[in-house]
């Protein structure tokens, strides 16, 4: 696998080797030990799958008391995906950095704890898959709303179809710092 840095440190690309013949194709999705050679010592606690419809955006979703790193690929369709810093403190505070993920490419991006998450669907439908460092819990859901300009995402599509929460979350400006993680410097 190759795995690229980022303009986020800790948001890293990762392209795994993908075996083709005339049957189709054979990747590994993950194997602890080859994350570990790439400073990506991370222990997965559940998995996900969603289904999603063309022009579905979901995020920008995070959590506080247990954040969740998520390793993230495209099964079928496409997507942009988005990690957002939001760490207070943080020297990339509110910045991006979006890949396409999709069932061609078989690229994958790992998202670290204390990021936002986002991403909104090209494809007809999606069948994304995440791995996650934490289970999630329904009582530590926070979110920051989807085209906040502070932050300015270049989406490509202007009306996306969006959850009732999602419409009226915060701008990043406007939760309370508390609501935020804290940048941890490892200086």
């Amino acid at each position: 696998m190759q795995v690229s840095d980022t303009s986020l440190p800790g948001v890293y690309e990762i392209e795994p080797r993908v075996f083709e013949d005339s049957r189709g194709f054979f990747l590994e999705t993950y194997r602890t030990s080859r994350y570990d050679q790439n400073d990506m010592s991370v222990e997965f606690r559940q998995s996900n799958h969603t289904h999603s419809a063309h022009r579905t955006l979901r995020g920008l979703h995070y959590q506080m008391a247990r954040p969740q790193g998520k390793l993230v690929y495209a099964a079928r369709g496409e997507v942009l995906d988005v990690a957002v810093d939001i760490r207070r403190g943080s020297p990339h505070f509110g910045q991006w950095h979006a890949v396409l993920l999709n069932d061609t490419n078989h690229k994958q991006l790992f998202i670290p704890p204390d990021f936002a998450h986002g991403f909104c669907v090209l494809s007809e439908t999606v069948d994304l898959i995440y791995l996650l460092t934490d289970e999630y819990d329904p009582d530590d859901q926070y979110a920051i709303r989807w085209n906040d300009p502070d932050i300015g995402i270049r989406w490509p599509m202007k009306d996306p179809i969006l959850s009732g929460k999602d419409q009226i979350c915060s701008f990043l400006k406007d939760v309370p710092p508390d609501h935020l993680p804290e940048f941890q410097s490892n200086a």
